[in-house]
């Protein structure tokens, strides 16, 4: 089979639930998360409309870097529970016409993963050429090239006086994906996960798994230009993708690291070769000034539209992307782009529409469809993620940064904003537990959650709903063109999405004041009508060319031709 029926891309008209597992809910009293938790909200998730569940790692795992440093490939973190709850999860998930994208990490594995505690130490194990390997060059690593986590990208073996190579941190050991066995072992896992019944699989930073072979010294950066979509990684994909994903039909989303848009066409290309759609992250970076994550700015809105305009209009006709603002790397969105106090409905809303109504596939985030905001930590000693204390300690005692600043930038820019537990109730511990979670709950759970949401139909949970349930009757919304209308408007982001049938325009007011929407002229308002917006009632009844949004207004409004 060389090409996807087309009849199975059920994922173009549809929205993807991410579930971080260890913060959404515990079924006992652990104070962590499991697979039992996730089983008993799949009512809930069937009522907000998503079509598929994608979980972050659940296999066993040392959890140096959260479950993405797998040391099992074929088994359940006995933390989530057992491979039996898992089997049911899947089972109960399909009873609701739910699907399970499973969350798979190929190009490193643990350092206790049993391929590399064979291959450390023994030149001669039949693993040792699943990693990558060199010997040092006068006396120190092979090359300057840098780690993602900061330091060398290489660890010495003692034994051997040799390094292996790892991306990310050291326990992460990058696979061999030249050496044909890794690739065997790769299509095996999936097989495994896919015979199971598994839907998808989220690969992660899947196009860092081809590394130039001749590995240079980087005189211009840190090496990533180097692996970064290397000289093979299309090859490869385009392997595993026949051997594997087209045999069962497989949804397969590629979390693409520092990435162009030219090879993005071609991971997501149409005709099904690679990948069904690809990840990529340029649009979160529009609050690093200068390109600093641990500093705070106001994001560049100009920029942000750019950037969104540059990836829709690349990938129509050409590719497919996910559409997102939070996962468990990024703070909550209301809180970044919105006004999590006084507006903190309407801007979530309008947060939610701004992307929803593009072409892609929107992933919703745990807890976004509640309008969850940034916890507000005010002490290092709340938080968990490794790399915020990491980043504490080099910006405070290495850089002069004060503490209260540093404690300032990490309640805007630290993981741990997007991983607090899950606010189901009003209840001690928001609901989430029956103990103390491992992270402190936001302080806001008696007014934001999932039963109070429920209770009220203006909540920010029924206007997702309608979102999704707009992308599965409004073929413009997965078919049409992309063009921005307001490119330069300093406040507002509004975009026109038109196929042959329709016209779709999405207006939003990024700010906190009232600002003049002025469309272009031509337009058959006529027979417009307003599909949805985040107010009671929109201001005009009818479609006028010049439009006033109120604060965090988004307006969504349709022509039938």
């Amino acid at each position: 089979m060389t090409t996807v029926n087309k009849k199975h891309e059920w994922w173009k008209t549809a929205t993807i639930y991410q579930i971080y597992p260890k913060s959404f809910c515990d079924s006992g009293a652990k104070g962590t998360g499991d697979l039992q938790g996730i089983i008993g909200k799949l009512d809930y998730l069937k009522r907000l409309g998503i079509e598929a569940i994608w979980l972050t790692p659940i296999y066993p795992s040392p959890m140096v870097d959260n479950g993405y440093d797998i040391a099992d490939y074929y088994a359940i973190n006995p933390d989530f529970g057992s491979m039996a709850d898992f089997e049911q999860l899947l089972d109960e998930a399909h009873q609701r016409d739910i699907r399970i994208i499973m969350d798979i990490v190929v190009n490193h594995t643990s350092t206790d993963h049993a391929w590399f505690q064979s291959a450390i130490g023994d030149k001669a194990s039949p693993y040792r050429d699943y990693y990558i390997w060199k010997a040092p060059v006068d006396g120190q690593a092979p090359n300057n090239w840098q780690s993602k986590f900061g330091g060398s990208a290489w660890a010495l073996d003692e034994q051997t006086n040799e390094y292996y190579l790892h991306l990310f941190a050291k326990e992460q050991a990058d696979l061999n994906w030249e050496n044909p066995q890794v690739r065997q072992e790769v299509k095996a896992i999936i097989h495994f996960w896919a015979q199971k019944g598994v839907d998808g699989f989220r690969l992660d930073v899947i196009n860092l798994i081809s590394k130039q072979q001749d590995f240079p010294d980087d005189e211009q950066g840190d090496g990533r230009r180097f692996y970064t979509d290397g000289p093979r990684v299309h090859e490869y994909l385009q392997e595993i993708s026949r051997d594997v994903f087209q045999r069962y039909g497989s949804v397969t989303v590629g979390e693409m690291s520092s990435t162009t848009l030219e090879h993005c066409q071609q991971y997501s290309a149409l005709d099904g070769k690679e990948l069904s759609m690809v990840f990529n992250f340029h649009h979160l970076k529009v609050d690093y000034p200068n390109g600093e994550k641990w500093a705070q700015a106001p994001f560049d809105f100009l920029q942000l539209k750019q950037i969104f305009n540059h990836w829709q209009t690349g990938l129509n006709g050409q590719g497919w992307g996910a559409l997102f603002w939070c996962n468990h790397d990024q703070p909550r969105v209301v809180s970044r782009f919105g006004d999590d106090l006084q507006y903190r409905v309407e801007s979530a809303k309008m947060l939610a529409a701004s992307i929803h109504m593009m072409q892609g596939t929107p992933y919703v985030y745990q807890g976004e469809e509640l309008g969850m905001t940034n916890p507000g930590y005010t002490s290092i000693e709340q938080y968990r993620d490794v790399e915020s204390t990491n980043m504490y300690q080099i910006m405070v005692n290495q850089k002069g940064v004060s503490k209260a600043d540093m404690l300032a930038i990490l309640a805007d820019k630290s993981r741990d904003n997007s991983r607090t537990p899950m606010q189901w109730d009003g209840s001690l511990y928001a609901g989430f537990s029956q103990a103390a979670p491992w992270l402190a709950v936001a302080e806001n759970y008696p007014q934001i959650n999932a039963k109070q949401a429920l209770a009220d139909e203006n909540s920010v949970f029924y206007f997702y709903q309608r979102l999704i349930a707009l992308r599965k009757t409004i073929p413009v919304i997965t078919q049409g063109d992309y063009l921005d209308l307001l490119p330069d408007h300093p406040a507002i982001f509004a975009y026109q999405r038109q196929d042959d049938k329709q016209t779709l325009f999405c207006l939003n007011n990024f700010y906190g004041q009232e600002e003049e929407c002025v469309l272009p002229e031509g337009i058959a308002l006529e027979k417009a009508r307003y599909l949805l917006g985040n107010y009671p009632h929109p201001a005009e009844q009818r479609v006028d060319v010049h439009q006033i949004l109120r604060p965090y207004e988004t307006r969504i409004i349709l022509i039938d031709h």
